[in-house]
């Protein structure tokens, strides 16, 4: 079994990383479960695959919408080192457009998202998690 274990500066272990199949059965494992007849009648869940399954980010850029609470367009501003002001130049708005399109809950257009990501060297699948369905 491939399982990596990760020490701190002295030596002494301070995580393993084990398979995926190996946490999910130490998981369900922990469940209460009441009987086995109960486990058999847990419902499958099937995954959905769609074409942004395999969009990348930049692990800085993760970090940022973790640490910093902003949304991936607030991130992605911030890791290419650019205010709100000069992104507004650069699209031909207002620094409180650009403000109001980093909001956690902003749908920008299609539009809209090709410049930004123009603008911030990345796709347009890489700034929105929510991308509506015609663009």
């Amino acid at each position: 079994m491939n399982i990596q274990f990760i020490k701190d500066e002295k030596g002494n272990t301070e995580y393993v990383v084990v398979p995926y199949h190996v946490w999910f059965n130490l998981m369900l494992d922990r469940l209460p479960v009441e009987d086995e007849k109960e486990a058999e009648n847990w419902e499958e869940i099937p995954i959905e695959h769609d074409e942004y399954d395999d969009i990348a980010i930049p692990h800085e850029v993760v970090c940022l919408t973790i640490d910093e609470s902003v949304s991936l367009q607030a991130a992605w501003r911030i890791y290419r080192g650019l205010s709100q002001q000069e992104v507004a130049d650069k699209l031909g708005i207002t620094q409180s457009a650009v403000s109001q399109l980093e909001a956690v809950d902003s749908r920008p257009q299609k539009r809209t998202r090709e410049k930004l990501a123009a603008i911030y060297g990345c796709t347009q699948e890489q700034i929105s998690l929510f991308l509506p369905k015609e663009g």
